[in-house]
């Protein structure tokens, strides 16, 4: 988490009496502050370091390919190994 002398930003954000309610007791509990619970709100859905999905897709287009069995062979591995049940 980001030290409070690094924050240099300030935002307004009302909230209704029941949300404000749940914050301050939750904080309460924690024994810290609202700014600190919403700073890990916010933390906990937008995380600094969510992966790149364009990168992750591009790297597993560029891996080499991996060997497999035949068609055949795959398709009668998966018929020992599952069996339907009947309905």
């Amino acid at each position: 988490m980001m030290s409070r002398s690094m924050v240099t930003r300030r935002l307004h954000v009302l909230l209704d009496e029941d949300r404000y309610t749940r914050l301050e007791r939750l904080a309460r509990r924690r024994g810290t502050s609202i700014a600190t619970i919403v700073w890990e709100a916010i933390d906990a859905a937008c995380p600094e370091d969510e992966p790149d999905r364009s990168e992750a897709g591009r790297r597993l287009l560029d891996a080499e390919p991996i060997p497999v069995a035949d068609w055949p062979s795959i398709k009668n591995e998966i018929g020992h190994t599952y069996e339907p049940t009947a309905e």
